[in-house]
């Protein structure tokens, strides 16, 4: 594998894309948006959701990952980028996909927003009714 060679994939959820390249070199970390995931995401909650596959395989401070997410709001962002790390990681090593699939972390959450319908205020929110 030579320096600028790397693993890509793309995680989803919601309206959020991830775009996450891995790459097995000296450097470490994670890179969101050209800021350290500790800083895009400032919850510790949404830390540990966007790594939830490397503390899965026990490899937090293995690899180095380059993501660009859009689209959608912070949590969905940090579930996008943790399917993401889930495939590219699946894509660097297949012997991953059995623990990954075991703990959910490859399956695409499919649930998405309903469309609003003419007539309606939201998608199923009808206006207000008035008799007199």
């Amino acid at each position: 594998m030579t320096k600028n060679q790397y693993f890509e994939s793309v995680g989803r959820r919601k309206t959020s894309v991830a775009r996450v390249r891995l790459f097995n070199q000296e450097k470490k970390g994670i890179i969101i948006n050209e800021k350290d995931y500790k800083e895009y995401f400032p919850t510790v909650e949404l830390q540990q959701k966007a790594i939830f596959p490397l503390e899965v395989l026990k490899s937090l401070n293995r690899f180095y990952f380059t993501i660009k997410v859009k689209g959608g709001g912070i949590s969905s962002q940090a579930e996008a980028v943790a399917h993401g790390i889930s495939r590219a990681l699946v894509e660097f090593n297949e012997d991953f996909k059995k623990r990954l699939r075991k703990e959910g972390a490859l399956t695409r959450d499919p649930r998405m927003r309903e469309r609003k319908k003419f007539g309606l205020k939201r998608a199923r929110r009808a206006p207000q009714w008035k008799k007199r």
